[in-house]
């Protein structure tokens, strides 16, 4: 990812990525963010596993927030990263983990038991620097505007089709664009929407396991798609109208021969090795593997994780795991379930710039300033503590470990049993948060 990352900095001169670059990148692909899911039969106790790791540049803060659902009044506007667009009669309450430059998200869920994690792509239609919907604005506003995983398919290929997609995807300078792939899963089912442009395909999964990384994986089972998506590729002369449609083959520079050993595969190898047992637990494993390279450390770094359990009996509650720090080896995946009476975390909430943050101002990003949260804080010196063999750091790391496990069976305890009172899991990601950050100050 370092050499996507520097190449990336340098092919950057020109505000447009032109073919030739493309090939580039679909010969050394870009090496940053996984997303998983897992549903029966390949999951125990009729459970749905989703997660994510966010690889993104090593010294960009990822701050975990929750926003409440909100009504609107029809003309009213919401402000996107780049964009100002129609804002929705209704917004579902929602948790994130975003990079904290931005309106967006990398990850996150809903009350509804939506998630959405999202990936950058590249294909053959070249990329427009042009400023519009960000991928990450679409994960929002996908989690924001609906009930269902197969509704968040409608509401982004509608906005897709209605604001475009592009814009700077780095609080930097130089620009960094890309397409997008999302993973979206709900308590039934999953969905992969896979966009070039404004041209999308999307497949639905029903059952056993899926992922998606920096390439496309959408083939010859379309269940959704752009209605011009064929005729275009046709048009265009990368598909010949005769024989089976392939989206990947079509729309991006991909070679089937050469993708035997990337992130990808590491990622279908590491859910299929633990197929038919799959649990949350499993998934945070996955999420910390460092020798597929899932967990990157580097130019680009795992700054931000996600685990979600997603029950199919929906008397349960769903359950979500977020770091909000990088290294998830050394972090502690803390517990979140939407209930009544929530407020915004406190110490893993960014400082807000408002007018004067130089992501607003123009020209764009001529300044940075200190993004740190509390935890962020706190966890940039434990980890460095942890990451040798020091007692200190020892003794750090265990302490994170079993207030994990902890938390892992209070989920647990809630799935099997409930929540008879939900006042009292109404701060368990905060009071989880504090308690990390009360092991750091050992």
């Amino acid at each position: 990812m370092i050499n996507n990352y520097i190449h990336g900095r340098l092919t950057q001169r020109s505000r447009h990525v032109n073919a030739s670059s493309m090939g580039f990148r679909n010969k050394c692909p870009p090496k940053s963010c996984d997303t998983f899911v897992a549903l029966p039969p390949a999951t125990i106790d009729n459970l749905i596993i989703f997660g994510k790791n966010s690889d993104r540049p090593s010294d960009e803060v990822q701050e975990v927030v929750f926003f409440s659902a909100a009504t609107y009044q029809p003309g009213d506007k919401v402000e996107c990263t780049y964009l100002t667009i129609d804002q929705a009669e209704k917004t579902h309450a929602v948790v994130l983990s975003r990079p904290s430059w931005l309106w967006g998200a990398e990850m996150g869920s809903n009350e509804h038991g939506v998630c959405i994690g999202n990936e950058a792509v590249w294909g053959k239609e070249e990329q427009d620097s042009k400023e519009a919907l960000l991928g990450m604005d679409l994960v929002r506003l996908g989690l924001e505007r609906s009930e269902t995983a197969e509704k968040a398919v409608d509401v982004l290929t509608n906005l897709l089709v209605k604001y475009g997609q592009g814009g700077n995807c780095m609080e930097d300078k130089v620009t960094f664009t890309y397409y997008n792939s999302f993973l979206i899963a709900d308590r039934k089912e999953a969905w992969i929407l896979e966009t070039v442009g404004k041209y999308w395909a999307a497949e639905k999964v029903a059952e056993g396991v899926r992922n998606i990384s920096n390439q496309f994986s959408i083939t010859t089972k379309i269940n959704k798609e752009h209605p011009d998506l064929r005729s275009y590729a046709k048009e265009r002369g990368w598909w010949d109208g005769k024989t089976e449609f392939n989206f990947t083959t079509a729309y991006s520079y991909q070679d089937p021969s050469n993708e035997l050993d990337n992130r990808y595969c590491a990622g279908l190898q590491l859910l299929n090795k633990h197929k038919g047992n799959i649990r949350v637990e499993t998934m945070m494993e996955i999420l910390r593997d460092k020798e597929s390279g899932i967990n990157m450390e580097g130019g680009f770094t795992t700054t931000g994780s996600m685990a979600s359990i997603l029950p199919m009996d929906t008397s349960l509650h769903c359950i979500h795991f977020l770091t909000a720090t990088p290294y998830p080896e050394r972090s502690v995946f803390k517990p979140f379930i939407f209930v009544q009476n929530m407020r915004q975390f406190l110490q893993t909430s960014s400082p807000s710039f408002g007018p004067d943050d130089p992501v607003k101002k123009t020209p764009r990003f001529q300044s940075k300033p200190d993004r740190r949260h509390v935890l962020y804080k706190k966890h940039e010196v434990a980890a460095d503590y942890m990451g040798s063999k020091g007692t200190k750091g020892s003794k750090m790391l265990q302490g994170i470990k079993e207030l994990e496990k902890k938390q892992l069976e209070t989920a647990e305890d809630i799935l099997q049993n409930g929540i008879p009172d939900t006042t009292k899991v109404v701060h368990i990601f905060p009071d989880c948060v504090a308690e990390e950050i009360a092991i750091y100050g050992v």
